[in-house]
């Protein structure tokens, strides 16, 4: 099968490489934020897809393990992607993925299980390029009154 490679596809190996990661996020009114740090390796697959495997030590949770899987569909023109963790059970699957015009944020959409534990809520996470050696991680959920609530931000650093 021949594939076409995209610009799109060149932007993904920004991801690549070895990244040490700081994390802070808030997961409720009644809960108290959390803080974690680790470390992220990202390899291509190809020209098409990146693997994105983290590791990290959640404050009171032990550690967890990550895998993030990022690609791009020319025929949906769209990124597309999966998450999963060792702290869920949950598979994320994202869609309609899309780049800014500066070519810096990638938005990634995704429905998962609510913060209220009941039924699915929408989701939103940012990738943002601030230069080479940085980038960050943003998430956010829609709640059932239509507002978003950022509760995550990882900073990413590239090591060697």
């Amino acid at each position: 099968m021949q594939v076409d490679i995209r610009p799109e596809h060149h932007w993904l190996s920004n991801l690549v490489g070895t990244w040490s990661m700081e994390a802070e996020m808030d997961m409720g009114p009644e809960k108290p934020k959390a803080s974690t740090q680790g470390k992220e390796v990202v390899r291509t697959l190809g020209e098409t897809w990146v693997l994105c495997e983290g590791e990290g030590e959640m404050s009171g949770c032990g550690m967890g393990l990550s895998q993030l899987t990022l690609g791009f569909d020319p025929q949906q023109g769209c990124f597309v992607g999966t998450f999963i963790s060792s702290m869920m059970t949950f598979l994320w699957v994202y869609e309609k993925g899309r780049l800014d015009d500066a070519g810096k944020i990638l938005t990634l959409d995704t429905i998962g299980p609510s913060f209220s534990g009941q039924g699915m809520a929408r989701y939103q996470d940012t990738i943002e390029i601030i230069d080479n050696g940085h980038r960050t991680l943003k998430s956010q959920y829609l709640d059932e009154h239509e507002v978003w609530h950022h509760f995550m931000t990882a900073h990413y650093y590239r090591q060697g």
